[in-house]
């Protein structure tokens, strides 16, 4: 069925009515694919694949009834949103239980980037949740872009983040459990808020429904409100990433000081410098310095000092404390020499003496 934009066709609108009245219906394939994706999802989540958790978010249905959702908010028809609504709520139920099961059978004691990073949601899910939701509408009016669906279930997903919230309740991860759930209704709200827009703008039947509909300002203002949790947590990310930066840069910076401008750390031979590392949890912060040496009594504890304040001499007003890692290590060559006399290189010659008179370079 080609579906055309911008006509109010009421027979198109009608068939697309039909169609997301199918897709709002609990039915045997939306279980067959919640418990599918679910069980593969918790699985990924729990293996710290990112490959098998993106195959979840294409199996998941979940998409069809939010669609659904948005499309009979503008409508106005409150029974059929209601199906969908079920027909998500009880996705969400057989997910989550899968989810506590799974994790209860595995057990974990900890868990991998994959379960962490949905615990911490900010606006800039908001903001591809906004932009998927629009795009996934389109892709409903339009035929010829239907293959963008893939893509946008993988690009924000549902069913990951309340496997998460399942795994997370089964081992008693209240706090981050949160977190998941925050995720899951920042990509719920978003999808369908901007699913709404799309559709209103794109049909204009609908356009002066979504600022007349009372579930559509709803749905409008519980987005909002979802901005001051994800801002607070947006803007404590960009101070950590700031922070993170210039903590990078400073060590960068002592570490170039060390090698060029001391003598104990950058001009001794019997001391080889790897690198440094700062812990900036201690106080005052802690510079580790991990050096190889030929000589054990290297370097002793008054050059350590006197390095220790020539870094807080340069960094003032911070102050530092050094400590030194150093391992002995032995310089082995054979005892013969790898080529006979006759092949080896000879030394190079002396310079010839200057004529009278003239200064010897310094």
């Amino acid at each position: 069925m080609t579906v055309s934009l911008g006509t109010p066709d009421d027979a198109r609108l009608e068939a697309l009515r039909q169609e997301f009245e199918h897709e709002a219906s609990f039915n045997l394939v939306f279980v067959v694919l919640t418990v599918g994706a679910t069980l593969i999802a918790s699985l990924g989540l729990l293996a710290n694949s990112p490959g098998v958790v993106i195959g979840a978010m294409v199996v998941a249905p979940w998409i069809l009834p939010l669609q659904a959702m948005a499309f009979e908010i503008l409508r106005g028809r409150l029974p059929m949103f209601l199906r969908a609504l079920r027909t998500l709520l009880l996705g969400v139920v057989i997910c989550v239980l899968l989810a506590m099961g799974v994790g209860h059978l595995v057990a974990f004691p900890s868990f991998g980037s994959e379960v962490m990073n949905r615990t911490s949601p900010n606006l800039l899910d908001l903001g591809v949740a906004l932009v998927a939701g629009a795009v996934a509408m389109f892709a409903k009016l339009r035929k010829d872009a239907i293959s963008a669906l893939a893509g946008l279930a993988i690009a924000v997903a549902l069913v990951p983040p309340m496997c998460v919230v399942g795994i997370l309740l089964a081992s008693s991860y209240w706090a981050q459990a949160y977190g998941a759930l925050l995720l899951f209704t920042t990509n719920l709200l978003g999808i369908m808020v901007g699913a709404m827009a799309a559709l209103a703008t794109l049909e204009r039947v609908y356009r002066r429904r979504l600022f007349h509909s009372r579930l559509g300002l709803t749905s409008v203002a519980l987005t909002a409100l979802l901005v001051i949790p994800l801002g607070t947590s947006f803007f404590r990310l960009v101070d950590r990433y700031r922070l993170e930066t210039k903590a990078q840069q400073l060590e960068t910076v002592i570490e170039q000081q060390l090698r060029s401008s001391t003598i104990t750390l950058g001009a001794d031979p019997a001391i080889d410098m790897v690198g440094i590392s700062i812990d900036w949890q201690k106080n005052p912060p802690l510079i580790r310095a991990q050096v190889r040496v030929t000589d054990p009594a290297l370097p002793t504890s008054a050059q350590v000092a006197a390095v220790q304040d020539f870094i807080n001499r340069n960094q003032a007003p911070l102050r530092f404390r050094l400590v030194v890692q150093r391992s002995a290590v032995d310089l082995i060559g054979p005892e013969t020499a790898p080529n006979p006399p006759e092949l080896e290189v000879l030394p190079p010659p002396a310079l010839p003496p200057l004529p009278a008179g003239q200064p010897a370079e310094e």
